[in-house]
């Protein structure tokens, strides 16, 4: 529906123009008075440039599966520039939607870039499940692969086939556990309020454009009819032996060993928004000793109230492209 109103409100501003020609104004050309912000496919600019055609079709959706791209982020001072990854229903269930989210957080020259990850599940944006990691590499020198499972059961991130974070469901998540069709998303946006260091520093428009670089884009999932709710194809993720099913002894040491040593925030073992952790959460001494030596007040049970540091962002379905 967002997508229609943006149809609408662009074609008056062409009808408004050609009115203005009656009087002798200048016609622009679409590339001249205007952008194409998203709709891939849905904006088709005709031979005379001075013409669009504007469509309203439905996108595709999925219903569990596998999901991946190569990123390369952008370089030099990046505070406040969020690129996101992630999966969303949120133009379809407005006020109880599912997501679930890979972010990219920029930072001040000479300091790396962050990973946050996030689920959501029925609208409980008030509940908070994320995860902040440091990277083993620079994610602006090169393209990493980012990868996102998610099954009846369980939700895996992956970096390079490297699994960093595991949800399973639990009965006592009922809702919270995504579970509605979603469609896969990314974008680039201006996130300065919140994503270096709680708003302290903010985009700074001087080293713009600031570019991300998608490829290897895998889509293997179970596709449903946006309207009718009810498949259309069906991929079984396990069904391929290049799409993981699960977490193999290996890459299980692998993850204990990137949280033990990269991971520097997790909901569950805040004490200071949760007096007992959410009923998915699987605590782990070493995790938790990990993270009181990085924050002793927010894992540690202190008393004593910081800033908010992990401040609750926008939905993507409200943020704001750059």
């Amino acid at each position: 529906m967002k997508g229609f109103h943006l149809a609408l409100l662009l074609l008056c501003s062409l009808v408004v123009l050609a009115f203005g020609s009656s009087k002798n104004l200048p016609i622009l050309s679409f590339d001249e008075g205007y952008t194409h912000l998203f709709g891939d496919n849905n904006l088709i600019i005709l031979r005379d440039g001075k013409s669009v055609h504007l469509t309203l079709d439905a996108r595709t959706v999925y219903l569990h599966g596998y999901f991946s791209a190569s990123i390369k982020l952008p370089s030099d001072y990046t505070a406040g520039v969020v690129v996101a990854f992630y999966m969303s229903n949120g133009d379809m269930y407005e006020k109880n939607h599912d997501e679930l989210d890979f972010e990219f957080l920029g930072n001040i020259r000479g300091k790396d870039w962050r990973i946050q990850t996030n689920i959501y599940g029925n609208g409980s944006t008030k509940v908070g499940r994320e995860e902040r990691y440091g990277l083993w590499f620079d994610p602006s020198e090169d393209s990493h692969q980012y990868s996102i499972l998610w099954t009846q059961s369980q939700i895996i991130f992956y970096v390079d086939d490297v699994p960093i974070r595991e949800i399973q469901r639990t009965e006592a998540m009922g809702g919270d556990f995504p579970s509605k069709p979603m469609s896969l998303y990314a974008t680039i946006w201006d996130g300065s309020d919140w994503a270096t260091n709680g708003g302290k520093y903010r985009v700074n428009y001087k080293y713009a454009p600031y570019m991300a670089k998608f490829s290897d884009l895998v889509l293997h999932g179970c596709t449903v009819d946006p309207i009718e709710h009810t498949s259309k194809k069906c991929d079984n993720a396990a069904s391929s032996l290049k799409i993981p099913n699960g977490i193999t002894i290996q890459q299980r040491i692998k993850m204990v060993n990137f949280r033990n040593k990269y991971m520097t925030y997790s909901y569950c073992y805040d004490r200071v928004r949760y007096h007992s952790p959410p009923s998915e959460c699987v605590l782990d001494p070493q995790e938790a000793e990990h993270l009181r030596a990085f924050d002793p007040v927010t894992f540690g049970g202190s008393r004593r109230r910081r800033g908010n540091r992990h401040h609750h962002r926008a939905s993507h379905s409200e943020a704001t492209s750059i």
